[in-house]
């Protein structure tokens, strides 16, 4: 199950001193910081946890697989997530140094 931006305002409410009006503002300004850099393709890097990084997709000719018709698919902008090392020793359960750099 996914956890959604309601759950995370929840979640800082509960941990914190803030009240759930200031939880909220802090997740939405949050998420506003992090659309706003990456709108201008600019990396965002989290430490310990990773980094998302626009890339562009060039145009490219593809095929609508029920018709099987071919058409042009135009360029676009992506965002990519990297994790980092202590995230990823984490997912697979591993022993998590947090002293030590990201790898990316």
């Amino acid at each position: 199950m996914a956890v959604t931006k309601e759950k995370i305002i929840t979640e800082v409410f509960d941990s914190t001193e803030l009240s759930r009006k200031d939880s909220r503002q802090a997740v939405e300004k949050l998420m506003e910081i992090l659309k706003d850099t990456l709108a201008e393709e600019k990396d965002v890097l989290i430490s310990g946890f990773g980094k998302f990084v626009v890339k562009r997709k060039r145009a490219r000719r593809g095929r609508n697989p029920q018709t099987r018709e071919s058409l042009e698919l135009r360029a676009r902008r992506v965002v990519v997530f990297k994790n980092s090392g202590i995230l990823r020793k984490k997912i697979n359960g591993e022993a998590v140094n947090e002293n030590t750099s990201d790898e990316f």
